[in-house]
């Protein structure tokens, strides 16, 4: 038996972001570009009926939800599998938990800023050139864009782009991308950089296998098998889009070279003085598309 799961596992990662504060607090003051001075300092988890006790049903999302001690809102998805629906989802997660401050009776002006975090195992954005593996997204204005507004704010983090370019560094984020991107049941042995970390050991000690119950690790495997499900539903949908595509634009591609040789019949027969109707007869054309030839 390994001696780790993989902790982008549904049961996993709620348990290790779900259940610790300390933990989640960490993560996102690593990942998130919070301005200087606006760490966070301390996180409460909302109500765990806001996280999904099945992710598998809807792309295998997990959502953690929390706010800190300055009232802003948290988002942590993990998403192991990319769609085209997971930025609108994200967006409309962040959205909600926005304006949902209002429901409180604050005032416009109390109303504190929402970050998302989304981790994906999959390559989720096909920009030219190396973007790297984080994309941010904020509300800004095109005239201006040193006019960035953090009201909402989206941080997609690309997983399978991440490759640690220090495996020596010790900085928590390079910790913890190493600990979500190499940590899994085929983990022997983890880097003592790692080890050393408290955050990252008490993470690690989460997803020893020896501490989930034989129920556990069958609700483990399921979710491993469903994703691998999906993962090869969407590929498939992928390809046959993509082979629907080519046979769209062979079909097209005959039509045009069909009315190219019914433009050009039409062209010969009225330089050759025919009459009109009887060009329209044999080519089908409109007539007003042959007098213009």
């Amino acid at each position: 038996m390994s001696k780790y799961l993989n902790p982008k596992v549904d049961l996993t990662f709620k348990k290790i972001f779900g259940e610790h504060p300390n933990l989640v607090k960490s993560l996102l003051n690593a990942l998130l570009p919070l301005p200087e001075g606006m760490e966070i300092v301390k996180v409460e988890h909302l109500n765990p009926e806001n996280v999904p006790d099945n992710p598998t049903k809807k792309y295998s999302i997990v959502d953690v939800r929390c706010t800190d001690n300055k009232g802003r809102g948290f988002i942590v998805e993990m998403q192991s599998y990319w769609n085209k629906e997971f930025f609108s989802r994200t967006l409309f997660n962040a959205a909600s938990m926005y304006t949902k401050q209002l429901a409180k009776g604050n005032p416009f002006e109390r109303l504190k800023e929402v970050y998302a975090l989304a981790l994906v195992n999959d390559q989720a954005f096909d920009y030219d050139g190396d973007s790297g593996y984080m994309q941010e997204f904020y509300i800004t204005n095109k005239n201006h864009p040193d006019d960035i507004r953090h009201d909402l704010s989206l941080i997609f983090v690309e997983l399978v782009k991440y490759h640690p370019a220090d495996r020596g560094s010790r900085a928590i984020k390079d910790l913890w991308l190493r600990f979500l991107t190499e940590i899994n049941e085929q983990t022997e042995q983890v880097d003592a950089v790692m080890l050393e970390n408290p955050e990252i050991s008490q993470a690690l000690k989460i997803v020893e296998t020896s501490a989930y119950t034989d129920a556990d690790l069958y609700a483990y495997n399921d979710y491993l098998l469903e994703v691998m499900t999906q993962r090869n539903a969407m590929a498939n949908e992928r390809s046959e889009g993509r082979a629907e595509g080519r046979a769209e634009g062979i079909a097209q591609g005959k039509a045009e070279g069909a009315q190219s040789e019914k433009l050009d019949t039409a062209k010969r027969m009225k330089s050759d003085g025919l009459p009109l109707d009887i060009i329209v007869k044999y080519t089908q054309l409109p007539i007003d598309e042959i007098e213009k030839l």
